[in-house]
């Protein structure tokens, strides 16, 4: 069963703006660290930012200054503000996350991905 859910995808025109949203509904342990993936067709999945449990954050170079990400621990979520996309920015982005378990056992859950298209 997938537990996470990422909504916010959608058509966006060259320098448009997006804000995705993953939310990990059912989860009764600690939630780690979390991120946002993308793929475009024909590339290998890459990762676009990432937030630890102290909001420490890291980007992939090119997002840099362009994308934000965040968190609510209150509700399990992770978001990401894209703006200035570009049309290399297309791609479906999907959400990771970090279950902890038990001490020592952390679980990796993916989200199905939502779609992100640029075009004018």
């Amino acid at each position: 069963q997938v537990q996470l859910t990422e909504y916010g995808g959608g058509l966006v025109q060259p320098g448009g703006s997006l804000r995705l949203s993953c939310a990990h509904s059912e989860s009764v342990f600690t939630i780690d660290g979390m991120g946002w993936y993308r793929q475009a067709p024909g590339k290998q999945r890459e990762s676009v930012a990432a937030i630890t449990n102290t909001h420490a954050t890291t980007y992939e170079e090119s997002v840099k200054g362009r994308f934000t990400i965040s968190r609510d621990k209150t509700k399990n979520a992770v978001y990401l503000r894209l703006n200035s996309l570009e049309p290399e920015g297309a791609a479906g982005y999907c959400c990771r996350a970090e279950e902890r378990i038990r001490p020592g056992k952390v679980v990796e859950l993916w989200g199905q991905g939502t779609l992100v298209t640029v075009s004018s």
